[in-house]
C-alpha cells in the first residue's frame, strides 16, 4: 500500500508554512526587542507584538501536526511493545491512531465553537484591533487538515491490522522504505 500524494503534499505544504510562520516570528521578535533596546535612538517595540505573535504561534503548532502524524513523529514509549508481535503492535498503532483522530476532531471542534463565539462577540485584541478570531479561522484550517491526515492514517492502520502487514515498521515511527 502507497500512501496518498496528496495527503503528503498537503501536509508537507501546512508543515512549511508553518516553519516560515515561526520565521516571521522570530524576526518579529527580533526587531522588536531590537527596537526596545534602541529606544534612546528614536526606534521603538513594535507595537501588538505580543498580539502578533500570539496569533501566528497558534497557527504553527496546529500546522505541524499532520505532518507529525504522517511521519508517525509523535513521542512513542515502547518499552514494552518492543517485545511484542507485530499483530499485536498493529493493533496497538491502530488504536493510537484511532485515539489521536479523536482528539484532533475534539481540538477541531472545540476550535469552532472558540472562533464563533470571538465572531459573535467582535472581540478584538487590544493594541491593534484586529479580530481575534483571524487567529482562530489559521489555526482552524491548519487542524481541518490534521482531521483529514488523521482520518487518512487510522483508515492505512485499519489496513494494516486487518491485512498483517506494517506499511511502516510498527512502533518505531519513520517510513519503512
Amino acid at each position: 500500500m502507497r500512501r496518498s500524494a496528496a495527503i503528503e503534499w498537503l501536509a508537507r505544504a501546512l508543515a512549511i508554512l508553518g516553519g516560515l510562520v515561526l520565521v516571521v516570528i522570530t524576526l518579529l521578535i527580533v526587531v522588536s526587542i531590537t527596537g526596545r533596546g534602541l529606544v534612546r535612538q528614536g526606534l521603538g517595540p513594535i507595537p501588538g507584538d505580543f498580539e502578533l505573535v500570539e496569533a501566528m504561534t497558534a497557527f504553527a503548532v496546529f500546522s505541524f501536526l499532520p505532518w507529525c502524524q504522517l511521519q508517525r513523529a509523535h513521542a512513542t514509549v515502547d518499552v514494552f511493545t518492543s517485545f511484542f508481535p507485530d499483530r499485536i503492535n498493529r493493533v496497538i498503532d491502530l488504536l493510537a491512531e484511532l485515539l489521536m483522530t479523536l482528539v484532533m476532531i475534539l481540538l477541531a471542534w472545540r476550535l469552532w465553537y472558540g472562533m464563533m463565539d470571538k465572531i459573535r462577540y467582535q472581540e478584538t485584541t487590544f493594541i491593534l484591533q484586529f479580530p481575534v478570531w483571524w487567529g482562530f479561522a489559521a489555526a482552524m484550517c491548519a487542524i481541518v487538515i490534521g482531521v483529514i491526515v488523521s482520518v487518512y492514517m487510522t483508515i492505512v492502520r485499519a489496513q494494516e491490522a486487518f491485512a498483517g502487514e506494517s506499511q511502516f515498521a510498527p512502533t518505531k515511527g519513520g517510513d519503512a522504505s
